[in-house]
């Protein structure tokens, strides 16, 4: 199932404390942001890659693909102040698209299954997100506290990629767009219009780069990787 990509990349990683665009520190000599690139680079189905950035950043960010040879950046728009925006401003860019997917630039340990199973929840049911169930204990806390335990049977941790039918999240963005509603994710604008968006289960290695300790994590990822394994965390 052919897709785009949509990798809002504007962000200025505040909880990272690098005084810089985290998606430019280094993962074992390479950028996070051509980590993350080069998964979608290196798969058949992606035939487009938009980056939504800072215009600032946006000479820099066409030297690292002319240098790790990406191709596939069919568009790099201005960023928004928010997610939200940056997301939306790709969306108004594309055309001719069946299903696009929005993934973090910092989750740069995403595979290849994982997306080819949303492409194509999203392509039969309209709307999919990536998620992991809750491992540990959850509790509603108010006030410093606790109200009640949750069932975690039936909790979620949602990652990205999140992918969906481009009309309907075309049709999602505009109509948060014109009322004014900011979301925390896609998912949610979708689940506003009613629509009903799916689970694909993922795996806990698919994690965002925020903090400096996610730093030392994902370069423990890519040694095991490069060793030929798939860390089970």
């Amino acid at each position: 199932m052919q897709y785009e990509v949509v990798l809002p990349a504007a962000g200025s990683g505040k909880r990272m404390g690098a005084g810089q665009n985290k998606l430019f520190l280094q993962l074992m000599g390479k950028p996070i942001l051509i980590h993350t690139l080069e998964v979608f680079e290196q798969d058949i189905n992606c035939t487009g890659i938009w980056l939504a950035v800072k215009p600032s950043e946006r000479i820099y960010i066409r030297e690292l693909l002319k240098k790790y040879g990406i191709t596939k950046v069919s568009g790099m728009p201005d960023g928004g102040a928010e997610r939200q925006h940056s997301v939306h401003a790709c969306i108004k860019a594309m055309n001719d698209v069946s299903i696009v997917l929005v993934h973090d630039a910092a989750r740069p340990f995403i595979t290849h299954p994982i997306i080819k199973e949303l492409a194509k929840t999203a392509f039969v049911n309209g709307a999919a997100v990536a998620g992991v169930r809750a491992k540990d204990t959850m509790k509603k806390v108010v006030d410093g506290r606790v109200q009640e335990t949750i069932d975690r049977d039936s909790l979620w941790m949602v990652q990205t990629p999140q992918a969906f039918r481009f009309d309907l999240l075309a049709q999602a963005e505009d109509v948060a767009e014109k009322i004014g509603f900011l979301g925390t994710d896609e998912a949610m604008l979708v689940e506003r219009l009613g629509h009903t968006v799916h689970m694909v289960e993922s795996t806990y290695e698919n994690v965002k780069m925020t903090t400096q300790e996610d730093l030392v994590f994902g370069e423990a990822i890519l040694q095991h990787r490069q060793q030929g394994g798939q860390m089970n965390v």
